[in-house]
């Protein structure tokens, strides 16, 4: 028998798909595009000013930003690649077939690993030339380089082995989204946080303890020259990530089916009570909709989804709450502006995941069950059934999204007059009050476009994909991530060549260097009131393309997603070439 027969069948199919060579090219191409942006920046006449540093140090700010962009998607690769690998197999019913031969668990765990790493291992991969080209821009050590590779490599193995933990356990998709989701927040900030704890309640100096666990904190590490702890840290990370690999390969062989369980009957009706609710609320959510919609009464039977992102809107509002209180107490108000600035981006990239993930849901697993049949059979048209999924969502998630908005607003305000008190102490002057809502307002706007987008982006990605894990990839990717980067990074270029030339040579031929830096002050506000008016243009372009597409090949997409059939015309028979006739030699 060949060693290891599943990895070797899963990592030829994973070689040969189309998305496997593609995923290189984008990554190459977005390092190529950004480190063309730092150099477009070092050849400016202000190119050593502001902060990118001198002409010589800009590989240091390249670095970081490729990194960091690095880090993020190993961390997310978990998320997306291997939080339902298995327990898609075991909705499927084909993971039993495997167990009927000698297979045992580390085949199919360590199969599952390697076909979902070989892609990101080639994206990490195809930006590495880009990285070695900061060595020689200045700016980034030989030490620092090669640590920070092993941090993303770490990183991504963890991540891996994390989704892969939570997928063996994990029957239902997005609960093995969540749980996956849950468990590398834990990995990466709980260390930091109960340790950050610890030096506040005893007052020390910050130990690293548990945040030897972390594999941002072993990131963060990589940069600080001979820290030991960068060392220990990479060996408590490894250590973890083993042992959620070898716990998901001795789960695998024993969670693949469905058991009776000897529960009591309370347990099993509470059990589907938490999931569908009481006799009466069933019967009056089945009274209200399904006249007006079956689609949004099957979308809402469920309510677990509703209640999750009720916690979430309320965790978020306690949060706000504790950070407001914590900042007046200790008097360091300027703290709550800089925690905020990482920790409202952290929970707005919560509700979008969320967000795109109910959107493609329902569709992905209609198509599996076959009620996309039983829909098209039924005198409901595809504009009807699209129409009753957004209904559905509506009333999933319009009153918490209400609520995290006006949260998020309130927030963004404190913390944004907070940061410009502290550079007014400085400065001397700074923005006032209207402006900074007005601000605020603008982002809380382009923030309520991004879900909307999500909510229609996500539905068609979810006629169009395989799964639901990879229809949010997509929704995100398309609707946030590549706009995001492209929106931000072309206007912080765009407005640098045009705007702040003017701007210097305005005010360093009639002012004071005082007002030259409050001059300065606005130029924030200029990148973000384009980003915003860029973001509002991309979701509205974004949300009628997807609107049109549903509507109008919605039946198109079922059938193709049903069965893919190819129609193709039977070309004609070729005629033999016709053969000359013989001539009879003459005597």
């Amino acid at each position: 028998m060949t060693f290891l027969p599943i990895v070797d069948r899963e990592l030829r199919v994973a070689a040969r798909k189309r998305n496997t060579f593609w995923l290189r090219v984008v990554a190459a191409l977005i390092a190529l595009l950004i480190g063309g942006g730092f150099l477009v920046l070092s050849l400016l006449p202000f190119g050593g000013m502001g902060p990118f540093g001198g002409r010589g140090q800009l590989g240091g700010p390249l670095f970081a930003v490729l990194t960091w962009l690095g880090l993020g998607t190993a961390l997310s690769a978990g998320l997306f690649f291997t939080s339902d690998c298995v327990s898609e197999e075991k909705r499927e019913g084909t993971l039993g077939f495997l167990f009927l031969t000698d297979l045992r668990g580390y085949d199919v765990v360590l199969g599952k690993l390697l076909a979902t790493s070989l892609r990101c291992v080639f994206g990490l991969v195809a930006i590495f030339p880009v990285l070695a080209v900061t060595q020689l821009m200045g700016g980034v050590e030989v030490t620092q380089f090669w640590k920070t590779l092993l941090a993303l490599v770490n990183a991504l193995f963890v991540s891996l082995a994390g989704g892969l933990f939570v997928s063996a356990i994990s029957r239902d998709s997005q609960k093995a989204l969540g749980g996956t989701l849950l468990l590398l927040a834990l990995l990466v900030f709980g260390g930091p946080i109960a340790d950050a704890a610890r030096a506040a309640i005893e007052k020390h100096t910050f130990r690293p303890g548990f945040s030897l666990a972390s594999p941002a904190y072993v990131f963060l590490t990589a940069s600080r020259g001979r820290d030991p702890s960068f060392w220990s840290g990479l060996v408590a990370n490894q250590v973890v990530g083993w042992a959620l690999l070898g716990l998901a390969c001795a789960l695998v062989p024993r969670t693949w089916q469905q058991r009776r369980t000897k529960t009591a009957g309370w347990q099993k009706d509470w059990a589907y009570v938490w999931r569908y609710g009481g006799a009466k609320r069933r019967l009056a959510l089945r009274r209200k909709l399904l006249s007006r919609s079956p689609v949004q009464w099957l979308a809402c039977r469920e309510r677990w989804q509703s209640v999750m992102i009720w916690v979430v809107t309320f965790l978020v509002a306690g949060v706000v709450v504790a950070m407001v209180i914590t900042s007046l107490k200790w008097e360091a108000s300027f703290l709550f502006s800089v925690i905020w600035a990482y920790m409202g981006w952290a929970f707005t990239l919560m509700f979008y995941l969320a967000t795109a993930s109910q959107a493609s849901r329902f569709f992905v697993e209609a198509r599996r069950s076959g009620l996309i049949e039983l829909l098209l059979a039924a005198p409901l048209g595809g504009k009807e059934i699209v129409q009753g999924q957004w209904r559905a969502l509506r009333r999933l998630f319009a009153a918490p999204v209400v609520v995290f908005l006006c949260v998020l607003l309130t927030a963004t305000v404190l913390s944004q007059q907070e940061s410009w008190r502290a550079m007014a102490t400085s400065v001397g002057s700074g923005p006032n009050l209207a402006l900074t809502v007005l601000g605020a307002v603008g982002g809380t706007i382009a923030t309520a476009a991004n879900l909307i987008t999500l909510c229609w982006f996500g539905m068609w990605m979810g006629m169009t994909s395989k799964s639901a894990n990879l229809a949010t990839l997509k929704t995100l990717v398309f609707v946030q991530v590549i706009p995001w980067f492209a929106i931000n990074f072309a206007s912080g270029i765009v407005i640098s060549l045009v705007v702040m030339p003017t701007l210097m040579k305005v005010a360093g031929a009639t002012a004071s260097p005082a007002a030259i830096t409050g001059r300065m002050a606005w130029f924030p506000f200029l990148i973000a009131g384009v980003a915003v008016v860029l973001a509002l243009a991309k979701d509205l372009f974004l949300f009628f393309m997807a609107r049109r597409k549903l509507y109008a090949n919605f039946r198109d997409l079922s059938v193709r997603a049903i069965v893919p059939v190819q129609f193709t015309v039977p070309r004609p028979a070729r005629r033999p070439p016709a053969i000359p006739p013989v001539i009879p030699a003459r005597s």
